[in-house]
């Protein structure tokens, strides 16, 4: 009828910004920040405080917490004050704000680096994606080429989105409602969990998704050390984004405000409330083309059977998440194509669109030290300048967001080699 898609408001920033870590606006950040060398609030033992709410860290985004994400929040929020004396010790005229300003824009351009040459390849592994998801960051003459000779001109091609100049593409920026959907990949999420023993490699505990999620994140997280917790993630394997695997906990799922949920029922009514095309008309929109059974959609018999069951055979009723979940997924994908194409071309857009990304990632804004912060580090450095006791794990693993080995059980009365330096790591820590 020519009406515009609706527009729904979002309490969260949607810009790349660490606002998980920082928050989104001025009252948020001011309940992290000690404002004192542009510090984050950070507990003498490595863990983020309390927050107000039981069981929940004091971080940018508590809605939705797990131990996974503190996990992540914990580290990157010890990494946001590592670079902020590393600012202050090169720039020691900068006050408190420009410091924590910088730290801020630090830590968010190397979240985004991580997450688009490290974490996007080992989901969508495929030597076309890994090419093409490097050639968004560093451009096709590829990061040597960047480190020593920098850009070519403005070409995105060439030289990468990054440096490059910012464009909105004729639409101001925002994360979509078909990226909201593309993005619930909610049976990536086990429902069972296994923690191990960083120092002899034995089992420490069997739990459920339920007891390390929402009000009982910390007290889980306060049973288990740090580097256990982080070895015990770099075992595990994600669960397959496919139909029939969805969580069982995420189906009766107890939010922090008590509220019980079911996130199955709720990934699809979402979709449906939002104006969001069901399957086959979003595929036609991607300019892919519509599936004209039910059988096409998927080459399981049995999902296929189901399907037409519950869509009494209306290929075009069939919603986006149970046809996207149909699919078979390209080789070495983790999801499907038609959530890719979305995938790829946000991943492109919220850097373009971003000055931060663009014009202005370069030393005069983010000063020399922030800006070879940004170009110098990876999730494993990051993650070994925290908890270097997982050094003897990962120190020699290529890619860390793929499953890391298992180390193995010492011979009876004999230590293993691995422990002792795991022992004398520890030492030095003070949060050990």
């Amino acid at each position: 009828d020519g009406c515009p898609a609706p527009v729904f408001a979002n309490a969260e920033t949607h810009w790349w910004d660490g606002s998980q870590v920082y928050g989104s606006g001025k009252d948020r950040q001011s309940e992290i920040r000690t404002f004192v060398d542009g510090k984050v609030k950070v507990d003498p033992n490595g863990r983020l405080p309390e927050s107000n709410i039981p069981g929940i860290d004091l971080t940018g985004m508590k809605e939705n917490y797990w131990v996974g994400t503190g996990l992540l929040h914990t580290m990157f929020a010890r990494e946001h004050n590592t670079v902020c004396d590393a600012l202050k010790k090169a720039y020691p005229s900068f006050d408190d704000q420009r410091l924590f300003e910088i730290g801020v824009l630090v830590v968010s351009a190397l979240i985004a680096k991580i997450h688009t040459v490290e974490w996007t390849p080992c989901v969508l592994r495929h030597p076309a994606l890994q090419i093409g998801m490097n050639a968004n960051w560093y451009g096709a003459l590829g990061e040597t080429f960047r480190d020593k000779i920098g850009r070519i001109g403005d070409s995105e091609a060439l030289s990468g989105v990054v440096g490059s100049s910012a464009d909105h593409h004729g639409a101001p920026f925002s994360l979509t409602e078909e990226f909201v959907s593309v993005y619930r990949m909610h049976p990536l999420i086990p429902d069972d969990w296994n923690f191990f023993s960083l120092e002899s490699g034995e089992h420490l505990v069997k739990a459920d998704f339920t007891q390390l999620q929402g009000s009982y994140t910390r007290g889980f997280m306060d049973k288990i050390q740090m580097g256990d917790m982080w070895y015990s993630f770099g075992l595990a394997s994600a669960g397959a984004v496919c139909l029939h695997n969805y969580p069982n906990a995420l189906r009766n799922l107890t939010r922090v405000d008590g509220q019980v949920t079911d996130l199955a029922t709720l990934d699809i009514v979402r979709d449906r409330e939002r104006g969001v095309p069901r399957y086959n008309d979003f595929r036609e929109a991607l300019r892919m083309p519509r599936r004209k059974t039910i059988d096409d959609i998927t080459p399981n018999k049995q999902w296929a059977r189901e399907i037409n069951e519950v869509y009494n055979g209306d290929v075009d009723a069939v919603d986006l998440q149970i046809g996207m979940q149909a699919e078979q997924p390209p080789k070495g994908f983790g999801f499907s194509d038609t959530a890719f194409r979305i995938f790829i071309l946000m991943a492109s857009r919220r850097l373009k669109s971003d000055r931060f990304f663009t014009n202005d990632f370069k030393p005069e804004t983010y000063t020399q030290v922030g800006f070879d912060w940004v170009n110098n580090n990876t999730m494993k450095d990051v993650m070994l300048r925290h908890y270097p006791e997982l050094e003897p794990v990962i120190g020699d693993v290529e890619r860390v967001f793929a499953p890391w080995p298992k180390l193995g059980a010492p011979a009876p009365g004999k230590k293993n080699p691995v422990v002792q330096l795991a022992d004398s790591v520890r030492a030095y820590l003070p949060w050990g």
